[in-house]
């Protein structure tokens, strides 16, 4: 009898086992849970206030790859020193970049002209959140068949909420003319956005470094010019130019960031900033 019971807890466990996944940053976290759902559980690499481009994994976080069946890659700075590593650790964990089918995009400023380096902000397009959620369907489908069906009715779901952000995006930013669409904002983190939007983003930061004082005044013109009144920068990186720019100016900063988790809400607030402008 003790023997049968002990069989049928084992088979409720294998039943009931959820997959293991590990995600890099916020917003990517939210469309993998908005799909898995109570299948599977999503560890996350970078935590709140962190930066993607210079995070280093804790221990506690390593131990997460060990018991990991999935690490849902999106190219971010990190994971090109850290995803080796990774798979070193777990060699039984796979690897799937979800950022596969998106054309990358030169990073707004030098790199730009250069060519050196892509924006590895994705996710700020509503067209590439699609590319993004299909490949983590295909993922999650082919990593755990059985629940098929379940992931292919979440999924739809999340494309019809990303296809509404769109909409709601578009309306609110169809009736700037040309002379304002441009927006200034301290990381080049908004490239895909206004890509998508018909918009230009002018960074304070300069090849990763911040501006010597005769660009700032520079920036200081051209917002003039452009008549800009918010001034956006992120909690992950030094709000002080911003401001010093935006006292020049008499007009506001407004702390927004890209690794937000709400994606909806937060690219919904970010086209209202720049509308009111």
């Amino acid at each position: 009898m003790k023997k049968i019971l002990l069989t049928l807890c084992f088979s409720t466990m294998i039943i009931y086992a959820k997959l293991n996944i590990i995600s890099s940053i916020l917003p990517e976290q939210t469309f993998i849970q908005a799909i898995g759902g109570d299948k599977i559980s999503v560890s996350l690499m970078v935590k709140p206030g962190n930066s993607p481009h210079t995070y280093e994994p804790k221990p506690s976080q390593m131990q997460d790859i060990s018991h990991a069946d999935l690490y849902l890659a999106i190219g971010v700075e990190f994971e090109k020193v850290w995803l080796p590593r990774f798979s070193s650790q777990n060699s039984q964990m796979s690897v799937i970049d979800i950022s596969k089918g998106i054309e990358k995009l030169a990073i707004t400023g030098e790199h730009e002209k250069k060519g050196e380096e892509h924006d590895p902000h994705i996710w700020t397009s509503p067209a590439n959140a699609k590319i993004i959620a299909k490949n983590i369907l295909a993922a999650l489908t082919q990593a755990d068949s059985d629940h098929a069906a379940y992931y292919q009715q979440r999924y739809e779901a999340l494309m019809a909420k990303i296809e509404q952000t769109d909409h709601t995006i578009a309306k609110l930013l169809s009736p700037l003319p040309k002379e304002k669409r441009a927006f200034i904002v301290f990381h080049p983190s908004w490239g895909y956005f206004a890509k998508t939007y018909g918009l230009t983003q002018i960074p304070i930061e300069v090849d990763g470094k911040s501006p010597k004082p005769r660009a700032v005044q520079h920036l200081i013109q051209e917002a003039r010019r452009l008549k800009i009144q918010t001034i956006l920068t992120s909690p992950e990186f030094s709000d002080t130019i911003a401001k010093q720019i935006a006292s020049e100016l008499h007009a506001k900063v407004l702390k927004i960031s890209p690794l937000a988790p709400d994606w909806s809400a937060n690219l919904i607030r970010l086209a209202e900033a720049i509308a009111a402008r």
